[in-house]
């Protein structure tokens, strides 16, 4: 868990998001740069093309804002009474993007890679920040 830094030392403020600087998970083809605030957090998820996508499910007290980068995102998104019907999916291309208000039902993710670099990069701002999150 990252601690703040002692009030006399300056927190960061500028990020960098060279290739070395993404972490692999536990989940085999992601990959993440986190960059945590105060009362946001920016997620970049550099996803293998192809790769099993995330479980349904919803945050009850996070909002999830989603932009795709590269590659497309297929997925179902619904909203706080109900997941998704098993039909209704969206696929999101290169500049779309989603939002997910707290308690709304989303995933069951296909990641669609770009032709560059075979992955999917999707930019995810959580508000408030996720504790399991924070250490990057």
């Amino acid at each position: 868990m990252n601690e703040k830094p002692p009030e006399s030392a300056p927190r960061p403020t500028v990020f960098f998001l060279a290739d070395d600087k993404f972490k692999e998970t536990a989940r085999k083809g992601f990959r993440r740069r986190v960059v945590t605030g105060d009362d946001l957090q920016l997620c970049f998820w550099r996803i293998a093309g192809g790769t099993p996508g995330s479980f349904l499910h919803n945050h009850d007290h996070n909002e999830q804002l989603g932009v795709i980068i590269r590659g497309a995102l297929d997925f179902r998104i619904g909203d706080e009474n109900a997941p998704p019907g098993e039909q209704e999916r969206v696929t999101l291309r290169e500049g779309d993007s989603y939002l997910a208000y707290k308690g709304v039902w989303h995933g069951d993710s296909v990641f669609v890679g770009d032709d560059e670099y075979d992955e999917c990069w999707i930019l995810d701002v959580f508000a408030p920040p996720r504790a399991d999150l924070i250490d990057g």
